[in-house]
Formats: C-alpha cells, structure tokens, sequence
C-alpha cells in the first residue's frame, strides 16, 4: 500500500499535476487499498486540517499585502532605500535589495515582492546601463527575502504544521532575514566593481529624512505587527486583521492611491491566492494524517538513525532534501508534506522546533529562484521578456550566497533562536 502511495504521488509530481491534487490524489488511493480506513474519512481530514484559527492569519496578511501593493508604498520605499544606498556604488542594485526587505516585511511572499519592486526597479537598473540578466538575477533572489523576514506566510504554515509559536517563528527569523540581506549588499557592491556599475548622487540628509517621512507609514506595519504580538495585545492572526485595516486606511484614505475599482480587484485576487494556498492545505493535512497513520514519520527516523548519529549529518542532509524539493516544488507545499515527514527526527535528534522551522523556510527560500519552478524566475521573465534559461544563469552566483547563509544559518542556530529566547 505505502509504495503505492509514494509512487502514485511521485507520478502526479511528474506529471505537473497541480500539488494539491497530487496530495489528494495519492493519499485517496492510499485509503481505498488500506483495509481498515473508510473513505468517510478524506472530508474529516480535510475539514480537521483547514479548521484551526492561527490558518485565518494567511488571506488577511495576502490581503494586507496586496493592499500595500497597491497603495503607493513601492513607490515610497524605493525612493527611501535609494536616499540611503543609491549613492553606493552598486547602488541601484543595493536599493533592490534594501527595498525588497522593506517590502517582505509587508507582503509576506515572495513572488509579491519581486512584481512589487522589480516592476519599478529593473528598468531603472536597465536605464542605468545594468545588465537586463543581472538585473532580474538581483531582483529575483532579493524577492525571496519575502517568505524569510517576518511576517511570513511560509512560516505560518510550518507553524500550524509543526505546532510551533508563529509569534516565535516571526522574530527568528529576523537575524537570519538581516544576514541574507547583508551577504546580497556586499555581492552587489562586489559585481558592480568588476563590472562597472556606478552609484547615483548622494543625497543630502533632508532629502534622506523627506524620503522617510514618506515611507514611514509601510515601515511601522511591521513593527506594529510584531510589537502587538510580543506585547500580548494580539495573536499573529488578529495582528493580521489589524494589518489589512492598517494596509486599507494607509492606501484608501491617507495616501488615496486605491481606487473602488483596484479595491474590488485586490479582494478578488487576495481570494483566489487564499483558496488556492487553503485547498494545498486541506490536502497536505489528509496526506499528513496518513502517513502518520502509518507510521511513516517513525519508519524515516529508523532508517535515518541507523546511518546518522548526529544531528549535524542530518542538518546537511535535510538541506540538500529541500534544495532539491525547492526546485520542483512550491515553498508551501514543501512545508505541508516534508514537516510530517521529519519534525519527528528533528526532535528526536535535540534540534530545536523553531531553528528547524528557520532552517526550511531558508531552504525553500532559495528554491523560488531555482529553476524549473523557481516562482521568482518567472515573475521576472515576465517583467524583463527574457527566457528563464538567461536569467537562471545571471543567477547562479547570487545562489551560492544564498547557499552558504543557509548554511551559516543552519550550524549557527543562536541565530534563530536568540531573539525568541530574549523576548519571551
């Protein structure tokens, strides 16, 4: 029954059966030849995983970020990252980066951060005599940082998954976020040395302050997201219903950048972004169900344990596993069916739940510029019309940074855990 299972799944993978039906698909098969678990099961399972209060949190923070989208504040943080770096040499690539962490703290997603920045950013690059290559490259992977600074809907889903604080996953991945963002700086400043790229004009410190007086009202979501859960006053997922009635006053009635008509699209996309992340979940949650069921997750632990004795091994082991996922599958998704299939071990082996949690959304971060189904590399395909195969090259240096935060993140887990361990 269970390779049946797997290898109808792995068929459906292959087939590019959407991940959901894929899920759903194999793990129906799985109940119909197990001999004792009627089918009345699937419906309970779906419902059971789809029925939990921290999930509300994902189509308010969409929403809240989409409304951002819209609203002017990619303008504004582009114009303040830039009075700050643009002056560097690099500096347009810098100001990418720079903007893209500004705008992660607000999306929560990182196709939504790359089409927010990169639709302004790289034909500025462009016009500025940047490679196009490069300029999608630096824009594709500074976009990931939006599934890594918090909040994020990557780790909301580890959190429901894994049974893991939200509030803890947000701050730890904060350090890790910042890391990531000063390795993409100092590999913009060095390309641009190699290659020529100058800096803008630097500004003078009333402009800097102008620049972020107009953008402090996006900076503070964030921290009011943050300090409301830290502080008690609210749970992750009231902090996101506190983030869409910020996100709407800040873009509908003090900037009045959002029109009725955008207003009604930004609903109707937040609903479809939403149904299509729920129904990864439902099936993820029956999937999980089974093969716990089954006793797949102890099955991985004994098999592991007899070639690995340490958690180090099985950290290594653990990234290569999602570098590869990361390719061909969606971040979510990876999170749904490989957090069953190894938080068991994790535990079993002293690693800390909320490290772990780090470690995966770090991993499955790279995995959104890496092809063939690097998410990133396709929003910038579409903005820039080159092929995936030219960007995919551009950004196999911008990788191997990523890579080796990934890595420093992973051996180094004080990284991810001091800020939680201080604030509780």
């Amino acid at each position: 029954m269970l390779p049946v299972f797997f290898i109808s799944l792995m068929i459906f993978i292959f087939l590019s059966v959407p991940i959901a039906f894929s899920l759903g698909l194999s793990t129906v098969l799985g109940v119909w030849m197990h001999e004792t678990m009627p089918m009345e099961i699937i419906p309970q399972r779906i419902f059971v995983s789809l029925n939990s209060f921290p999930l509300m949190a994902i189509p308010f923070f969409i929403l809240a970020g989409n409304l951002m989208g819209v609203g002017g504040i990619s303008r504004r943080l582009v114009n303040f990252a830039s009075s700050l770096v643009g002056h560097f040499t690099g500096g347009l690539a810098m100001v990418a980066i720079v903007t893209s962490m500004f705008f992660a703290a607000i999306s929560g997603s990182g196709a939504a951060t790359t089409a927010a920045i990169g639709s302004i950013l790289i034909p500025a690059m462009v016009a500025r005599g940047y490679h196009i290559e490069y300029a999608a490259a630096n824009q594709a992977v500074s976009g990931a940082l939006g599934i890594i600074i918090p909040p994020s809907i990557a780790m909301i889903l580890y959190g429901v998954a894994a049974e893991v604080s939200i509030g803890d996953l947000f701050v730890a991945g904060i350090i890790p976020g910042l890391l990531i963002t000063f390795s993409l700086l100092v590999s913009a400043l060095i390309i641009a040395k190699r290659r020529g790229y100058k800096g803008e004009e630097k500004k003078d410190f009333p402009t800097i302050m102008k620049a972020f007086k107009e953008a402090i009202l996006a900076i503070l979501m964030p921290l009011i997201v943050l300090g409301g859960i830290y502080s008690g006053v609210f749970t992750p997922t009231e902090a996101a219903v506190v983030a869409v009635v910020y996100s709407f006053i800040v873009g509908f009635v003090i900037y009045r950048e959002i029109s009725f008509q955008q207003l009604v699209e930004t609903l109707k996309d937040s609903a479809v972004s939403s149904a299509i992340i729920m129904i990864v979940i439902g099936t993820a949650g029956l999937f999980g169900f089974f093969i716990g069921i089954n006793s797949v997750p102890d099955l991985i632990y004994s098999t592991i344990s007899e070639f690995v004795t340490d958690k180090y091994t099985f950290l290594i082991i653990v990234n290569i596993i999602l570098f590869i996922a990361g390719m061909f599958l969606d971040g979510g998704a990876a999170i749904l069916i490989f957090v069953p299939l190894l938080m068991g071990t994790a535990l079993n082996l002293g690693i800390d739940p909320v490290h772990f949690g780090v470690i995966m959304v770090c991993n499955l971060a790279i995995g959104l510029v890496t092809p063939p189904v690097g998410i990133d590399l396709f929003v910038v395909s579409q903005l820039t019309k080159l092929s995936i195969v030219k960007i995919a090259r551009a950004v196999i240096p911008l990788i191997l940074v990523f890579i080796l935060d990934v890595l420093i993140i992973t051996y180094v887990p004080v990284l991810s855990t001091w800020l939680p361990s201080i604030m509780k």
